[in-house]
């Protein structure tokens, strides 16, 4: 009895859970306002990334790319990377930054993208010298991380080369991790609430952009380069997920004494609590009773299900590492039994996050919690009848899993393509427990209907 992690070793993958590296660091720059991704390295390294974008948010989002050819594999690729930046500050003038993004064939070839930069920045301030264009080098070679690491490594590329040290702002700086737009509003619903003001990063709310007349149908973050540069004169950052963007926080730290606090992901209604309870030590705002109000509908939301509709019921969740842990935490919350945590990288570090250690101490059943899984590592044990499972959780590349399996799931995560506005709905704070909380309730119940399984129930409840 008790938790166990795996560091699973095998030298294939079948159906992957995460996305390459080069995703990730996608993800964070289209975040960013004024500014358009360079991916450097074959033309599919963006098209199929940028269909997962689309797939997910159902919008539109200008990625570029180098597409090398096979010349640049004996030649090198950086004649197309001169051409690309300097296309792109042409045609966009108001362009302000362009994260350069390696891939596995550029960092194989050897590109000097530093050297490259130094080059393109005194070509461009010849020819355009009232202009700042800001080429941020993000080195992410597919054969190693994920799209996890690849967009922490963005993140602290984009604030180590954009961050300037001028006068204290006052301001929160708030690593959100890689969310959704529900979340971000919810996030800044609580800042503004307890009277914060911050800067975060990244402020992605308006990827659920309106459809208006005469507008351009492209969609971007909110985060400009003031609020990036601005990181360095904050009061204090506090990182909502331990592996994405808490080391961009740590930079700030070593770089300009601006202090890193981490904080649980706030998913459920004690990770919140903790949440809130950080930012009132660090800015001495005060948590309002609307706040307090908001906690007490989704504890009453949350004890109306637990223990008639959730106690003991087993679960499945992949993902994203900090997500996973989270949703965890959450499930205990509700009495729910987190039974199988996939974590879909080699990343050593996941055996020593306080968090897991804390699982490994209380959990008083059995629960496996494996690295570098696959969800053939789901699929597997549930074709071959070593777990029991009655709920997964998890993004919708496992949806033949469960539909095969006859299991019932909740879409949780990215990318999330064959449900409605999931983007929409927040699944941090507590306005997120309770969304999680009534769509595993009602995913559970017309999976009893369906089945006819006990939905007799239901008339009584």
């Amino acid at each position: 009895m008790g938790c166990s992690v795996i560091q699973k070793e095998r030298s294939g993958i079948i159906n992957p859970i995460f996305n390459c590296q080069p995703a990730g660091a996608q993800y964070a720059g289209i975040g960013v306002k004024d500014c358009i991704p360079l991916v450097h390295g074959g033309q599919g390294c963006s098209m199929f990334v940028r269909l997962l974008f689309a797939q997910h948010f159902k919008e539109n989002f200008d990625i570029a790319s180098s597409s090398l050819h096979e010349e640049a594999a004996v030649f090198g690729g950086i004649k197309r990377l001169d051409l690309g930046i300097a296309t792109m500050v042409e045609r966009y003038p108001d362009l302000r930054v362009i994260p350069i993004i390696t891939t596995c064939s550029t960092e194989t070839i050897g590109d000097d993208i530093e050297g490259a930069i130094r080059k393109a920045q005194r070509t461009l301030k010849a020819k355009y010298p009232d202009r700042v264009v800001h080429l941020v080098p993000v080195h992410t070679p597919s054969y190693t991380g994920s799209a996890v690491s690849g967009y922490n490594v963005a993140i602290q590329s984009l604030i180590t080369t954009i961050a300037k040290k001028t006068e204290p702002n006052g301001k929160l700086n708030v690593f959100t991790g890689w969310v959704n737009p529900g979340d971000i509003t919810e996030l800044k619903h609580y800042l503004s609430e307890m009277g914060v003001d911050s800067t975060v990063l990244l402020d992605i709310e308006s990827f659920d952009s309106p459809m208006m007349p005469n507008k351009d149908s492209f969609t971007s973050g909110n985060t400009t380069v003031e609020d990036i540069e601005s990181t360095a004169n904050a009061t204090a950052s506090i990182a909502l997920s331990r592996y994405e963007g808490y080391s961009a926080a740590q930079v700030l730290e070593k770089k300009f004494d601006v202090p890193a606090v981490i904080t649980p992901t706030p998913i459920g209604i004690r990770n919140t609590d903790i949440m809130l309870q950080q930012i009132q030590q660090i800015t001495g705002k005060q948590i309002p009773e609307s706040l307090v109000r908001e906690r007490g509908i989704a504890l009453d939301a949350l004890a109306d299900l637990a223990h008639m509709f959730f106690a003991d019921k087993k679960v499945a969740i992949y993902g994203n590492p900090d997500l996973v842990i989270a949703l965890a935490e959450f499930c205990r919350e509700v009495e729910l039994k987190p039974v199988l945590l996939l974590l879909g990288d080699e990343n050593g570090g996941y055996a020593k996050d306080p968090r897991i250690l804390q699982l490994q101490e209380s959990v008083d059943y059995d629960m496996e919690i494996v690295c570098n899984a696959d969800l053939w590592e789901l699929e597997s044990r549930i074709k071959e009848k070593k777990i029991d499972l009655d709920l997964i959780l998890g993004h919708s590349k496992g949806r033949y899993i469960a539909i095969d399996a006859n299991i019932p799931m909740v879409r949780v995560g990215f990318p999330t393509f064959d449900r409605a506005g999931i983007y929409r709905n927040p699944v941090m704070g507590y306005k997120g427990a309770m969304w999680l909380g009534e769509t595993i309730a009602n995913t559970l119940f017309a999976h009893m209907e369906f089945n006819k399984d006990r939905e007799w129930l239901l008339n009584t409840w």
